[in-house]
């Protein structure tokens, strides 16, 4: 059996074929926002229909790690490690603190409460960049049946001013996001508003020094299936969700090739000993696979 598809030479060299793609836990809704936690061995992702942060850890399995998690979707790490986490039901976004306490980073805009977050990245210099869509409050499947009070936009907060900003406004459902290593280039997907046709894709943004964004042309469009999540590794490549597994993009835009699951896979990140285990989160499963690549991991 052939877990990867090459579409370019190039991508034989980003992958190995005696490295499987391994099923590392089964039997959930929709797992979602997959973060490493390399000091503490563990990979932690929401399953979020059931109101729960979960936890796998190499040798041991898993094991639940915050319930009820306010219908928690996206994570990520910030610059001292804490997590950060996107909660559909409490629609706002959360530090972790380290003796485990709940710091709220942001929970609404110009007066209004925000739509349900979904995604999110740290950027250097500190500050988290979170997309606000409203697929958390259109059903009670991921959060609770709401009224949308603000346009889906993507919001850049910066917790040392408590400053929120809304730095893309022109999107119908901002969903992943990742900055290119050097924090240069901002990609997001936008993957359309629930039961519309909306077009699907990922857009590249250039990122100035203060945060400011221009540009937002089509970068790459997935198909089959959409962006729904992705992370980049140290040369560029963006590996993006799909409906046939996680898809290779370089920093062209160019498909590169394809790591092949049996599970439409909503996100992605790197972790292991050296960066260089992708973890995809797919539906009902959490699947793993070594790579000849890493992560831009940050921090």
């Amino acid at each position: 059996m052939s877990f990867f598809e090459a579409l370019e030479p190039e991508f034989n060299s980003f992958v190995m074929g005696n490295a499987p793609v391994r099923q590392l836990a089964t039997g959930f809704d929709w797992v979602e926002g997959p973060v490493w936690f390399g000091d503490a061995d563990c990979l932690l992702f929401s399953d979020i229909p059931n109101n729960r942060i979960m936890r796998w850890t190499p040798g041991a399995g898993t094991s639940v790690f915050r319930q009820p998690s306010n219908y928690a979707n996206g994570h990520t790490r910030d610059r001292e490690g804490r997590l950060i986490s996107c909660e559909h039901g409490m629609r706002r976004v959360t530090r972790t603190e380290l003796d485990g306490s709940i710091t709220v980073i942001a929970d609404q805009y110009q007066g209004k409460r925000l739509n349900s977050p979904n995604d999110v990245v740290v950027k250097s210099d500190g500050t988290i960049w979170f997309s606000d869509p409203h697929y958390g409050i259109m059903t009670n499947y991921e959060g609770f049946k709401s009224e949308q009070e603000l346009p889906c936009n993507v919001y850049r907060a910066d917790p040392a001013t408590g400053s929120l900003t809304a730095v893309a406004t022109d999107f119908n459902c901002p969903n992943g996001l990742a900055f290119s290593p050097d924090e240069s280039r901002l990609y997001i997907a936008d993957t359309g508003r629930m039961f519309e046709k909306d077009p699907q894709h990922i857009r590249v943004f250039d990122c100035s020094a203060d945060g400011t964004l221009s540009g937002g042309g089509v970068f790459h469009v997935i198909s089959p299936g959409c962006a729904d999540g992705f992370r980049v590794d140290t040369d560029g490549n963006i590996w993006s969700s799909a409906a046939d597994g996680v898809h290779c993009i370089n920093p062209d835009g160019i498909l590169l090739g394809k790591i092949l699951v049996p599970e439409i896979v909503s996100n992605v990140c790197f972790g292991g000993r050296a960066k260089h285990q992708l973890f995809i989160t797919a539906t009902t499963s959490v699947y793993s696979v070594i790579l000849n690549r890493v992560g831009a991991v940050r921090p």
